[in-house]
């Protein structure tokens, strides 16, 4: 389960992401909607994973981040933001596609090994009960892909094909997330 706190992050989940968004080739431009978001459980529970479905300039968009209490010490990830969450204090915020955590999660997903992580919601120290995602999650086995690799969409018109599939449902649509 994730435990999700009633904070403030400072900057916003809307600035960052709508920040790093202009910042990729692929990102659109122009202010973002956010449709939903749906989280993983890290198996060692000390990193927070929650990727979100956004829309930009018409497009819905799948954007993976990690949540981290230290800077990640790999060249190969990509730091999104530094925040200041009101509860847990600094975080580091990576590109989950580039964190071997996300990258894990992912991964185990697909083999069926992992399942989207129920929301704990506390405020104040005070348990809240358990949110419903915005975006449920399930998976899908059929057909081979080309490489067997691990592949996470960032633009949703994408279509991924694969023998594992990773599908989002929220209001108003369906989409595959991530192949294998």
């Amino acid at each position: 389960m994730a435990i999700v706190y009633r904070a403030t992050l400072t900057p916003s989940k809307p600035e960052f992401i709508e920040s790093w968004l202009d910042q990729q080739a692929w990102g659109g431009s122009g202010g973002i909607d956010i449709l939903g978001s749906y989280r993983f459980d890290d198996p060692e529970g000390r990193v927070g994973i929650e990727t979100f479905l956004v829309r930009r300039a018409g497009r819905v968009l799948h954007v993976p981040m990690t949540y981290r209490d230290a800077p990640l010490e790999t060249a190969d990830a990509e730091l999104v933001e530094q925040v200041e969450h009101s509860v847990l204090g600094t975080r580091w915020i990576y590109d989950a596609t580039t964190d071997p955590v996300g990258l894990g999660c992912f991964a185990r997903t697909l083999a069926g090994e992992q399942q989207q992580a129920t929301h704990e919601i506390y405020r104040d120290g005070e348990y809240l009960g358990v949110d419903e995602p915005e975006v449920r999650l399930r998976r899908e086995t059929g057909e081979p892909g080309d490489s067997g690799e691990l592949r996470i969409a960032h633009m949703l018109d994408d279509t991924l094909t694969g023998a594992e599939r990773l599908v989002g449902s929220w209001a108003g649509g369906e989409a595959v997330l991530a192949a294998r």
